[in-house]
Formats: C-alpha cells, sequence, structure tokens
C-alpha cells in the first residue's frame, strides 16, 4: 500500500513554477495555488519545479516561499520542498542544538531507518554541518542511550533473509535472562541484537521472547527500563513488529494534550507522504477511532490545516 503522494504523469515543471510565481507575485499570496502544487506532486517533482523556477527567474523557490508564508503553513511547505535526508539531518541538527535535547525526534529519527538511509542521513548532516552527525549526538547525550544510537548510527543491520528461528530463540533468551538482572546490565548485548538483527530476525525474536516470560517485550522493557533508553528501546520494538502503527502512535502523541507538537506533525506526514501514509491512516482509524484528515480538522487551522489535508488525502 503506497502513501498518498503519487507521481503524476502529466507534468510539466516550467508550467507549474511559473503557476507559484503568479500565485506569489501579486499583491498577497495565493496559498490555495502553493497547497494545490505542493499537495500534488511529489518530493522529485517538487524539487524539479524548484529548479524550473530558479531557472525561469532567477531566484530561489524556498527563499520565495519563506518571504511570502509564516508558521506553521511556511514550515511546512519548506519541508516540502526540502530533499528527504536534508530535511531529516536538519530535524536531527534541531533537536540536538535546541533548547535542551528533542530525544522524541531523535529516536524516531534513526529506530526506524535502514542502513542506506541512515549513511544518506550522515552524509547529509556533514553537508549541511560540516560536522558528523556521531560526534554531536555523542556530546549531547550520555550513558545507555548514548551507546544504543551510536550503535544505530553504525548502520549494521543485517540485510533481509531467511529467519534464523534458532537464533531467534537464543536471542530470546538473552533478552529474557536480561529482564532478570536488570536490562541495564545487559546493555551491550541487547544493543547488539536490536541494532544488528534484520527486522524480520528481530520479530521473531520479539515472539519467542514472548513464549519464554509470558509478557510482551514492550511490558518487559517498561519494567525493567527507563528515560530515554526505554523510549528508544520502545521505538525498536514497535517499530518493528509495526511501523505504520509506530507512526500512527507517534501522530497521536503529537496532538494529544495541550497544544499540537507541530513540528512532529509535519515531520511525520511530510516524510512519510511517499511511503505508507495510507496505512498510517488506517493504522490511526484501528486504533483512535479517527481518521487523519479528522485528526488535522480538529487541531489545526487555516492554510496549515488545509495543506496536512492534501498531503493525508489520497489523490485521485
Amino acid at each position: 500500500m503506497p502513501g498518498t503522494i503519487r507521481f503524476r504523469d502529466e507534468f510539466a515543471a516550467a508550467d507549474v513554477a511559473s503557476t507559484l510565481r503568479d500565485a506569489m507575485g501579486g499583491i498577497g499570496t495565493d496559498e490555495d495555488a502553493v497547497i494545490n502544487v505542493m499537495g500534488n506532486h511529489c518530493l522529485a517533482q517538487r524539487l524539479e519545479i524548484a529548479e524550473a523556477y530558479k531557472v525561469a527567474y532567477g531566484k530561489d523557490l524556498v527563499e520565495d516561499i519563506k518571504s511570502e508564508l509564516t508558521g506553521d503553513f511556511e514550515e511546512t511547505v519548506v519541508a516540502l520542498l526540502t530533499p528527504m535526508r536534508t530535511l531529516e539531518a536538519r530535524q536531527l541538527h534541531d533537536a540536538i542544538s535546541g533548547a535542551g535535547t528533542d530525544e522524541t525526534t531523535i529516536i524516531e529519527v534513526l529506530a526506524t531507518k535502514t542502513n542506506e538511509e541512515i549513511e544518506e542521513i550522515k552524509a547529509a548532516y556533514k553537508e549541511e554541518y560540516d560536522t558528523e552527525l556521531e560526534e554531536d549526538l555523542s556530546s549531547d547525550t550520555s550513558g545507555y542511550f548514548r551507546r544504543l544510537l551510536v550503535s544505530l548510527l553504525t548502520a549494521g543491520r543485517e540485510p533481509e533473509g531467511e529467519v534464523d528461528y534458532g537464533r531467534a530463540e537464543e536471542d530470546a533468551k538473552q533478552f529474557f535472562e536480561a529482564g532478570e538482572a536488570r536490562w541495564g546490565t545487559e546493555e551491550a548485548q541487547l544493543n547488539a541484537v536490536l541494532c544488528s538483527r534484520s527486522r524480520s530476525q528481530l520479530a521473531a525474536t520479539f515472539y519467542e521472547f514472548e513464549k519464554l516470560a509470558d509478557k510482551t517485550i514492550e511490558e518487559s522493557i517498561e519494567d525493567e527500563c527507563s528515560g530515554d533508553l526505554k523510549k528508544g528501546y520502545l521505538a525498536i520494538v514497535e517499530s518493528t513488529k509495526n511501523m505504520p502503527g509506530f507512526f500512527a502512535h507517534r501522530i497521536y502523541d503529537s496532538v494529544r494534550g495541550c497544544g499540537t507538537n507541530d513540528s512532529h506533525l509535519i515531520r511525520i506526514i511530510v516524510t512519510r507522504s511517499e511511503i505508507d501514509m495510507e496505512e498510517i491512516d488506517e493504522a490511526y482509524r484501528e486504533k483512535y477511532g479517527q481518521s487523519l484528515e479528522e485528526v488535522i480538522e480538529s487541531e489545526c487551522s487555516g492554510d496549515y490545516k488545509k495543506i496536512l489535508i492534501a498531503v493525508v488525502r489520497m489523490q485521485d
């Protein structure tokens, strides 16, 4: 099941660039025209539109967007015009360098990526900030949590293949014994398994663990771990078991309570729009009884609401 934004067959970048120029060229901005363009073209096409805009008008589309739009609407449009790994590298940098570390963003980005994607993010981070992501993360985190992040950054997860059920039983036994001794004491071995096994191998391990322990691995982590390490372990487990369900849960966390965490909401919706947004919507409906469109309708407003709905709504 694909994302909600797909490649458009009938597409002329120069014509769309002209539409955007007209939308921003007069007194005021035609926000609906901007929303229509952004919500109906995939990232590769949006980047092509930005290039055509520069060629035709000698101006940077993102800079013009920033001068015309404001707030969460601006942040969403800029995110939609940013190469994916660059966007994630910037989000990690903001999470590290802001007032206090945003561990939720760091965990979400790193725990859900393939080896290739992690290497691309590291390269984008180096390109953007002329420093190594691992160095910045290491200087801003500590203890077992830092070691978990460094393990994820090594991008050493095994490729998907046939599940080795004997190995799954051995790893499950290791998890079970670590739980009895408290997980922190066996952290190095646990990291090695959680950060190096393929996702299908991990899923088999979790199944074997639950037979041994007579409780879910999530329950064991809740009992034996705390703080950011617990959040990191739970993110790996939940995203391994059900990636769309994991992101549905993240969206729920972004909108519940007093106020919406708009940066988190924008990140998830933009980055998953071409991957599995349809499945995330289904998972959200099943778990929380609302569609993503209904959630956005109730939690957001104005042009910001309109563009998020344009992204999560299935294209014809």
